[in-house]
């Protein structure tokens, strides 16, 4: 019996002129862990080394069978705690290198939180320093798969990078690399190590990218393709690196959409953000259809992901709506509230109102919110006020709302709560408690703090809030908003609280006008109030009904406030008008006009000059006759 490897189930001795000198000829090596002789140690004892630990060794054995790793691997997913990984691993008797590297993953799994682990004395347990031991010292005998799913393995698990373990293993891997054998998977995990060891500058990385430059995207796997685009994500194609690489992956890509699974689906959707392939359209359309089939089987993390790209890139699917539509009221009350979060993120952001999304969401609000983080409240409310919708239980939905501002006022970031009041007023929600607080110097001294200055948008959410509290709460008594903080339009350029007039329905509108009018001086265009809304047309009337020219100033007994709506101001495929639209009618109303709206719906039917005249008219002035010019 060699004492320095005992007896293992090869039943015999494999040393031969020093047993880490072994040169063995394999592809496939076992890991097994070393059997008590009951000859040489004492009862509850164990075989140590120097280091005091469980020995692993690497014998001249066939791998354990494909079923037998296919249930080790279940079982390995099994576990739920590193404890039962150790237990797991302790009643191994073979193993493979990569068997023995899935073990340190599902550690990893199981102990990341974030850039160090929940347990760090989970390194120092007996069965891992072995298993550690066995690839430190077995390095050069370790399959390439078992390479660098070690070396990858303890990136994970933030083993020191100087470390014996590591040096070896990153050695070994530079070596294997120089003979250019590695298979397309192989390079990519090789890569996401020295990305976690070494950064996106590291040469080994240069050198394993041109290797995977000169196969064909044609030919790789699904599951190749994906390990290409995560490596690229995550730090390898910044700065617009490897462009043509990408361009012959999109295209292969096309070719396997219906193919890819769940997570593949996810997968290239993230990297396509995060990779900001905007002139990728066809494949992201593609991704998205095949991603309706999908939408019941994803897990929550791969929604967000599809939900995030299709957000970024601004495409939505008449299919996939109607897939979320069946699987949202099933989610809303178990998902993780971030994905909820994001299926109202998304929903929101595309002008989409659909009933069973929203009314399935604000359900699962009133009874989840406790649970929510005070961005994820705002963020699941705020979609309501843009789409200017009102659930059937809204009445719930906001006092739940109210509940969680009384309780957690204080943990909202200033313009998280400045969105979530502003959403409120938009469906005629009024937040009169809260609104003292929001205009005090406190509050407005934090909006600043943020940024130095109080960005535009936020400013215009002010006025607004201030304007809604002065025509609709009479009531209120609290603070006013100071001037300096009011702006005096609320349309601008980009994210606006007012929707620009379409162009091209505003000049048929005008033309109709001047027909309907007798000229173009009976009434003005994009007029600013001092309210700060923008009239999209404006017609004055004096006091006996007669219209007065744009320019008069005096004798105004009626205003009349044409808002031109294109499609533009509406929520998607339905007759709704949008909160900030909803709200500047409300507020003209308040403020005297008389608000006539031209609908793109019913304009778009007219024909003729005639008809547009006469639908105008009868619009404008429903009760007096029209002259003919």
């Amino acid at each position: 019996m060699c004492v320095a490897c005992l007896w293992t189930s090869a039943d015999r001795c494999f040393q031969r002129q020093g047993c880490r000198r072994q040169q063995l000829d394999c592809g496939k090596m076992g890991l097994s862990t070393i059997v008590k002789d009951p000859a040489l140690f004492t009862s509850g004892s164990v075989g140590l080394h120097n280091e005091s630990t469980l020995r692993f060794r690497m014998i001249q054995l066939h791998r354990p069978t494909d079923a037998k790793e296919l249930a080790f691997h279940e079982s390995l997913d099994c576990c739920s705690s590193s404890r039962q990984v150790l237990r797991l691993l302790r009643t191994m008797e073979i193993m493979s290198d990569t068997m023995a590297a899935a073990v340190l993953h599902r550690v990893a799994d199981l102990e990341q939180a974030g850039d160090s682990l929940k347990d760090p004395t989970v390194l120092e347990k007996d069965a891992i320093r072995a298993l550690c031991f066995q690839l430190e010292q077995d390095s050069e005998r370790l399959t390439d798969a078992g390479l660098v799913s070690a070396l990858l393995a303890c990136t994970r698990l933030f083993v020191d990078p100087w470390s014996t373990l590591v040096v070896r293993l990153v050695s070994e891997s530079q070596e294997r690399l120089d003979k250019g054998q590695m298979s397309v998977g192989l390079l990519c995990t090789l890569g996401q190590a020295m990305l976690a060891l070494e950064g996106p500058g590291c040469g080994m990385l240069e050198q394993l990218m041109e290797q995977v430059q000169r196969q064909e995207p044609a030919q790789w796997s699904l599951a190749d393709l994906s390990a290409v685009y995560k490596l690229l994500q995550d730090g390898v194609g910044e700065a617009g690196h490897y462009q043509d690489l990408l361009n012959a992956m999109h295209a292969h890509a096309m070719s396997v959409t219906s193919r890819m699974d769940p997570t593949v689906v996810s997968g290239v959707l993230s990297a396509l953000v995060v990779l900001n392939q905007t002139h990728a359209m066809p494949l992201v359309i593609g991704l998205c259809k095949q991603a309706v089939r999908h939408v019941p089987h994803f897990t929550d993390r791969e929604l967000e992901l599809v939900l995030g790209a299709l957000m970024h890139f601004g495409h939505s699917d008449h299919y996939f709506i109607e897939a979320m539509e069946r699987h949202v009221p099933k989610m809303a009350f178990n998902s993780d509230p971030e994905t909820v979060t994001k299926v109202m993120q998304y929903f929101g952001r595309r002008n989409i109102l659909s009933l069973p999304v929203f009314d399935a969401v604000a359900e699962s609000f009133v009874y989840r919110a406790d649970d929510y983080s005070t961005s994820q409240v705002a963020r699941q409310i705020m979609p309501f006020g843009k789409l200017g919708y009102l659930p059937p239980n809204a009445g719930q939905l906001f006092r739940k709302v109210e509940a969680v501002l009384h309780a957690r006022f204080s943990h909202f970031q200033p313009r998280t709560l400045l969105n979530l009041l502003h959403s409120c007023i938009l469906v005629e929600r009024y937040p009169v408690n809260f609104v003292a607080k929001v205009f005090n110097s406190y509050f407005l001294q934090q909006l600043q703090e943020i940024d130095t200055r109080v960005d535009r948008i936020a400013l215009a959410q002010l006025t607004q809030l201030y304007m809604t509290v002065k025509l609709e709460c009479p009531f209120y008594k609290g603070p006013r908003l100071h001037p300096k903080y009011r702006v005096k339009s609320f349309l601008s350029l980009g994210r606006s609280l007012e929707t620009a007039v379409d162009g091209h329905l505003y000049n048929c509108v005008k033309t109709g006008l001047v027909d309907l009018l007798g000229s173009r001086v009976y009434f003005a265009s994009k007029v600013l109030t001092p309210y700060c809304y923008t009239l999209d047309v404006e017609i004055k009337l004096d006091e006996e009904g007669y219209v007065l020219p744009a320019s008069h100033i005096d004798d105004v007994f009626k205003r009349i406030a044409l808002c031109i709506d294109g499609q533009n101001r509406f929520t998607v495929g339905k007759v709704n008008l949008l909160g900030k639209e909803a709200i500047k009618q409300r507020h003209l109303r308040l403020l005297g006009y008389e608000v006539v709206q031209i609908q793109y719906q019913e304009f778009d039917k007219l024909q003729g000059k005639s008809e547009i005249v006469e639908y105008l008219h009868q619009k404008i002035f429903p009760h007096s006759y029209r002259l003919s010019w």
